[in-house]
């Protein structure tokens, strides 16, 4: 976990004090603003960018809830923790409701609070991963879609090695179109390392592929995809050009 900005604002001076000294001296927090009042707090709020906010209820001034809306205002990705000495459903409910994450009934320890505090943010670091992971898993599956759509529509029949092989190659055109210019001496043997295969055998799967979709006289479907006539009767792309096209239609799309 990385270092989490935090503040504590405590109206019991005392207590802020022991809070602040136990936040310090732990690893991966670094306490940086603390108030008694809420009309300090909200000060404080506006010159720093927390990661975790400790609140009493009770604050004079702006009282704690208030407080809430006002980092949610100000610091939307703060993540709020609010105490109190009152058990009340009603208050807890108004807490929940106006941002805080969790609430501590007092007394409370600061090692209680800090263990819950590190429990929620490594929760949080953990569903951001995986939250990530599938965003790009997602994006990964709907390019590979978008390439086999194109792939059907000009008549490439996805059971040739050809087809997953040029497949490849777009995606890698995609990523990074410059590869398009290194086409034997990266693109091919990239491919191949995947597929336990040799170059040559790509590039012979890869033309194969396009043949087969010219052969079948779809130009109709093709001048579609392409947008223009680009290719008639017996005329064809090498496969650097087919590659490139649609690598190219791709990027034109917004993909990224």
């Amino acid at each position: 976990m990385k270092t989490a900005n935090i503040v504590i604002f405590e109206r019991n001076e005392e207590f802020l004090n022991t809070l602040r000294d136990y936040f310090e001296k732990t690893n991966g927090f670094n306490v940086c603003a603390t108030a008694v009042t809420g009309d300090a707090a909200l000060e404080a709020l506006r010159s720093v960018n927390p990661d975790v906010a400790i609140i009493d209820t009770a604050l004079k001034g702006i009282d704690g809830i208030k407080l809430l809306d006002h980092i949610k205002s100000l610091c939307p990705d703060c993540v709020s923790f609010m105490m109190s000495e009152f058990d009340n459903d009603r208050i807890v409910n108004s807490a929940i409701n106006h941002g805080a994450i969790y609430y501590f009934i007092k007394p409370v320890t600061p090692q209680v609070i800090g263990e819950r505090v590190s429990d929620i943010l490594n929760e949080r670091v953990a569903d951001y991963k995986i939250s990530t992971e599938m965003r790009d898993k997602r994006k990964t599956t709907s390019l590979d879609e978008k390439i086999s759509n194109i792939f059907i529509t000009i008549g490439i029949p996805p059971h040739i090695k050809g087809f997953v092989y040029m497949r490849e190659g777009i995606k890698m055109a995609v990523e990074n179109p410059s590869i398009i210019n290194k086409v034997t001496k990266e693109l091919y043997p990239k491919i191949a390392m995947k597929h336990a295969t040799t170059s040559s055998k790509v590039e012979r799967a890869i033309r194969h592929a396009i043949e087969v979709a010219w052969n079948r006289g779809r130009t109709d479907a093709i001048s579609s995809i392409f947008g223009a006539r680009v290719y008639i009767g017996n005329e064809r792309p090498t496969n650097s050009e087919f590659i490139a096209l649609v690598a190219d239609k791709l990027l034109l799309e917004n993909y990224n």
